[in-house]
């Protein structure tokens, strides 16, 4: 079976990041979300079966299609919450209900058309400020400087709850790279329980480097190739 031995797998990565909690100090809860992009609704389910309840995935339209196989199917893990974790575009928005957590509210424009599709709605939806530390050009978020304003900002949008922050550090950066992402990551964090919000997540790390981003204080982490393996696609 393709995904043979992935409860293992989940255990010796949980007892990792339990190591990292204790030398980093922060003390949190990491929830593991498992990313199961390019695979198939089976990675879904054996994700499931070995204990993990959080699925994350890039792509809107791949998520639902999932959802909607497993749906049909009868065969939606029960108590399984999804998670957006990619580049979302505005005309997508209405695609978010769907979702329990959306981590890349990469910019104010996404925040305003999230807010007003919402609010028509009647709903509210849990979001993350995706922050963007170093400045990469090849990512979206907010400029550390800029989280104090668009913290106030989202105060105007009751239909938006701002659960906390997401961040990507630079591929193959080196220790002290990571470091800066994950610690600026922190602040803005901060930045948003100053300002009211109640926020208590830090969405980072991802295979490469999600132990140090325990260590940093991440309290979700998303995983695809280090429990499923290389991808194609």
């Amino acid at each position: 079976m393709e995904f043979l031995g992935l409860k293992q797998r989940v255990a010796q990565v949980r007892g990792e990041i339990a190591d990292a909690v204790a030398r980093g100090g922060h003390g949190q809860a990491v929830r593991l979300i498992a990313v199961t992009k390019t695979h198939g609704p089976e990675a879904v389910l054996a994700a499931a079966a070995a204990g993990i309840t959080d699925v994350g995935e890039n792509k809107v339209q791949e998520a639902l299609s999932k959802q909607e196989a497993l749906t049909a199917a009868g065969t939606m893990p029960h108590g399984l919450t999804w998670h957006l974790i990619g580049h979302l575009q505005t005309n997508k928005v209405k695609a978010l209900p769907s979702f329990g957590l959306f981590h890349a509210m990469d910019r104010a424009k996404l925040a305003d058309e999230a807010a007003a599709m919402a609010a028509k709605r009647g709903i509210t939806l849990d979001v993350l400020l995706q922050v963007n530390i170093v400045g990469e050009e090849t990512k979206g978020g907010h400029a550390l400087s800029e989280v104090p304003a668009e913290a106030e900002r989202l105060h105007g949008m009751p239909s938006l709850r701002v659960r906390g922050v997401m961040t990507m550090a630079p591929f193959d950066a080196p220790e002290a790279v990571l470091r800066q992402v994950f610690r600026g990551a922190r602040e803005a964090r901060e930045l948003l329980r100053a300002a009211g919000h109640d926020a208590h997540e830090l969405s980072m790390g991802m295979s490469g480097d999600y132990l140090i981003a325990v260590e940093e204080g991440a309290t979700m982490v998303r995983l695809g190739t280090v429990l499923f393996g290389a991808r194609g696609g």
